[in-house]
């Protein structure tokens, strides 16, 4: 599967070959810089790691720092790319132009925190009557038995911390991969807030 570390750059517009106007995420892609290749030999999966994003010497520690030893200084962000298609080596860079034949992506990316939230704002939940005198308006409404066993079961939708949690959204139309900013444009919204690291992937579905 082919993938590339990236940061959320903000949302923007542009005309397609029809003069229509699609509404794009732009995604910028800093040189994704192979530090590792596992293999089913020795580690019984096969995966690429990959490491981008700057960072300072001060802000990392030695452990850390050892895994860059002999292929380029230390990054910000590193992560495995599991069954990866092309067959890269320690050190190669890659780019948005690992995307130029693929046409859908998958993008991955924690999203915006909301902090403690309702059941009607967190999942939707219709409340009651909105008329005088009903009492039940954005309550949350029965949450337990009113028989044996008496409790609240596990997974039960009730008030609680909304957002910043792992989100994949899948199917995302490539609108356009631009090689000189290195930047990929992809049709819709992501998660994530400006500036956050996403991770974009060949459709898995398409």
């Amino acid at each position: 599967m082919l993938g590339l570390i990236g940061k959320k750059v903000g949302m923007t517009q542009v005309f397609d070959a029809q003069g229509k106007l699609i509404p794009v995420t732009v995604i910028k892609v800093e040189d994704n810089v192979v530090i590792a290749n596992r293999t089913d030999d020795k580690n019984g999966y096969s995966a690429a790691v990959v490491a981008t994003g700057e960072i300072k010497k001060s802000q990392t520690t030695k452990p850390y720092a050892g895994q860059f030893k002999d292929v380029c200084e230390p990054k910000k962000v590193v992560m495995e790319m599991r069954d990866f298609d092309n067959e890269v080596n320690v050190g190669d860079k890659l780019g948005v132009d690992l995307f130029k034949e693929v046409t859908y992506v998958d993008v991955t990316g924690v999203s915006k925190g909301k902090g403690y939230q309702g059941g009607m704002k967190r999942y939707g939940f219709g409340g009651g009557r909105k008329t005088h005198g009903s009492k039940f308006h954005r309550d949350l409404g029965g949450t337990a038995m009113s028989s044996t066993p008496a409790h609240t079961f596990k997974g039960h939708k009730m008030a609680g911390h909304m957002g910043n949690e792992q989100v994949t959204v899948q199917n995302l139309k490539l609108v356009a991969v631009d090689s000189e900013m290195q930047v990929l444009m992809v049709k819709g919204a992501i998660p994530g807030p400006t500036d956050s690291t996403v991770v974009v992937k060949k459709a898995v579905k398409k």
